[in-house]
């Protein structure tokens, strides 16, 4: 009897674990650079490789008032121009796949 409960273990853990590594394999990766000639160059794309092209980027003013709607290109990459004042760029790739880049990071 308790080779069937230790069975009945390793198969449920075997299945929980199968069930979650395609979950945690598909976060979101999204990064932005100041060129310093006035625009932003953004790259976006998922842990598991696989591309991020065609996903919505809004750029928010600091109200969260948006500004700009766009996306990412085949590339998987976006340039905008900078906003004066208080800003954000948002990646949007669907519910739980949101990054948010205040402009107060995004550097040189």
């Amino acid at each position: 009897m308790k080779t069937r409960g230790y069975l009945f273990v390793c198969v449920l853990l075997t299945g929980i674990a199968a069930f979650a590594a395609p979950a945690a394999a598909h976060t979101p990766l999204f990064s932005c650079f100041d060129n310093g000639d006035g625009t932003i160059f953004c790259e976006g794309g998922f842990s598991d490789g696989s591309s991020a092209a065609g996903t919505p980027i809004l750029v928010k003013d600091g109200s969260g008032a948006v500004l700009l709607k766009t996306e990412l290109t085949r590339n998987s990459e976006v340039e905008l121009e900078k906003p004066a004042g208080a800003y954000t760029v948002v990646f949007d790739g669907g519910d739980g796949h949101q990054i948010e880049i205040s402009g107060s990071q995004i550097f040189e």
